[in-house]
């Protein structure tokens, strides 16, 4: 709108501005209904610069075009303003109606942010609406369908310099404007639907086309992978039923694969390993368990599900990755059973002792609040007895609910045999087994410890302990004895032992000594066996010396 005085406006400057409206909605590319845009508000709303800021997802506001001056485009094109900024030009100056003007007696305030921005000094105007240098236009732009500031979401700003005729546009030149934005908003946002659309429909057909060479991708590595594959039903009644498997899966069980479509894997799996599979999620779960062959014996296998869809909306399978992994189990057992056994005797050793006696033993609480945290932990109070914080249960008694269901370890009181039953520790020292080591060697040595473990083992219960603590010191766990029993249990023992040993071709014999601890909760399994290796050296000196070795 150049010269005309309102509200008398030429016909061709409406043509104009109607034909830059239909251009910006049918620019080709998000970037060309940009810089439409800011053409537009030079050729033809009759400003000599215009400058279209397009808010970015991360809330700042970007350069995206600029028309009218060279100099200022190759500036500010690309250069970034906070949304913070932006906010406070556009909450102070004149309002005019969505329009706002910062007139240059206080854009001086603005100087400083980050907004960028392109202007020349001037003389002070000559009259009262002469357009000055460091005067602000700017135009919102509101996502469309909602005109007001305040209540829509922002899009970008455009922002003007100086009209042609030099003074602040009348009535009609701010309606102009502002109709032009909201129309600006309407082309920008159908721009940046269609570009969406495109690159949605770009993206379709290439997962259309990935999805026909996967498919078959993923029948030939399904059918022909080395180790075993199955796909089995997800949900309803017929969960998991096994309905594809392969060669290698095959095999690996030793049934055909008209066979194992009548099977689950639940159906397959050993019963030990039955929570293991059941605790495994079926989406993406993992788990080694044991898998029945059709001989009746048992394979370890790696399981690994995935879940997979037959379309957007169709329904899904699980699809089961099985790994044979026998051999490496087998090793793991043993070089489980080598880190926690004496190589020597077979036994467990001191690591395994301390461990199975503190996996019966729950410690008395060490600090203040150390029950409260069970509490929180467990949702209910841990113990109702008036002892609790001591941990001391009547003899029998389970710990609360939660907590392993624990069953507390008392001991026979002291002095007396009141019929309790508890976890005897019984440590037994050889004697007289240094002179054999000296006179006959160390094979002669190896060859009584060894003896020695087997009659040891051969003397107590299924489920007892029999460990080597090392040298010639043995320590046997046996829970479920009153004070009589564990005395008759070393009895029995040393008379075991004190029998001839054949080593090195020769018999020899050696005598033993046996210190009976109780075990309870509340000491550590260090403590526990210290009372019973003290309690062995005072049977050993209570013994004449010629009598702690038979023969």
């Amino acid at each position: 709108m150049e010269t005309e005085s309102e509200p008398y406006v030429r016909l061709a400057s409406l043509r104009q501005l109607h034909q830059v409206m239909a251009d910006m909605n049918t620019a080709r590319s998000l970037a060309d209904t940009l810089q439409t845009v800011a053409d537009g508000a030079v050729s033809a709303l009759g400003f000599e610069m215009a400058c279209v800021n397009l808010v970015r997802p991360d809330g700042d506001l970007v350069v995206a075009a600029f028309s009218g001056n060279s100099a200022a485009e190759a500036l500010i094109t690309g250069r970034v303003g906070s949304r913070e900024s932006w906010l406070r030009r556009l909450n102070m100056g004149e309002q005019w109606g969505d329009l706002v003007f910062i007139p240059h007696t206080e854009g001086w305030v603005l100087d400083d942010d980050d907004v960028p921005q392109w202007y020349t000094d001037g003389p002070a105007p000559r009259f009262e609406d002469e357009w000055h240098p460091s005067d602000r236009l700017f135009a919102p732009m509101y996502t469309p369908g909602v005109q007001g500031g305040s209540c829509g979401e922002l899009l970008g700003v455009i922002s003007v310099d100086r009209p042609r005729n030099g003074r602040h546009p009348g009535a009609w030149g701010r309606e102009a404007l502002q109709m032009y934005a909201f129309q600006a908003a309407i082309a920008i946002s159908n721009a940046r639907l269609r570009a969406n659309m495109q690159r949605a429909l770009v993206r379709l057909e290439r997962e259309q086309q990935a999805l026909r060479a996967s498919e078959e991708s993923f029948r030939q590595a399904f059918e022909y992978a080395p180790s075993g594959m199955a796909i089995a039903e997800m949900g309803g009644d017929q969960h998991g039923r096994i309905l594809r498997t392969n060669d290698a899966l095959c095999r690996l069980l030793g049934r055909p694969a008209s066979a194992m479509r009548r099977y689950s894997f639940s159906d397959l799996v050993h019963p030990e390993d039955i929570g293991t599979l059941l605790r495994t999620s079926a989406e993406g779960g993992r788990a080694e368990l044991r898998l029945g062959r059709r001989d009746g014996t048992y394979v370890w296998v790696s399981l690994r599900n995935s879940v997979v869809a037959d379309a957007a909306d169709g329904p899904r399978f699980l699809l089961t990755h099985v790994e044979d992994i026998e051999e490496r189990k087998r090793r793991e057992l043993q070089l489980a059973h080598r880190a926690s056994h004496d190589s020597l005797t077979g036994l467990p050793n001191s690591a395994e002792l301390r461990s199975r006696l503190a996996a019966r033993l729950c410690q008395r609480a060490a600090q203040p609040g150390a029950l409260e945290s069970l509490d929180a932990a467990y949702g209910h109070p841990a113990f109702d007895t008036p002892t609790a914080h001591g941990f001391d249960f009547a003899p029998g008694a389970e710990s609360y609910e939660g907590f392993d269901h624990h069953v507390h370890t008392v001991a026979p009181e002291e002095g007396r045999d009141d019929g309790t039953k508890g976890l005897a520790v019984l440590f037994c020292d050889l004697d007289g087994f240094k002179s054999i080591n000296d006179r006959f060697g160390h094979n002669a040595g190896d060859a009584v410890l060894i003896e020695v473990a087997r009659r040891l083992s051969r003397g107590v219960r299924d489920g007892d302990t029999v460990a080597r603590l090392g040298g010639d010191e043995f320590v046997i766990l046996a829970d479920g004895l009153g004070k009589a029993d564990a005395q008759d249990l070393a009895v029995r023992l040393r008379n075991e032992i004190i029998q001839p040993i054949r080593a090195e071709g020769r018999a020899v014999r050696v005598g033993a000594s046996f210190g009976i601890g109780w075990a309870h909760c509340g000491m550590t399994a260090d403590e526990v066996l210290k009372s019973a290796d003290e309690r062995m050296y005072v049977e050993k000196r209570s013994r004449p010396k010629q009598h702690r070795r038979a023969g």
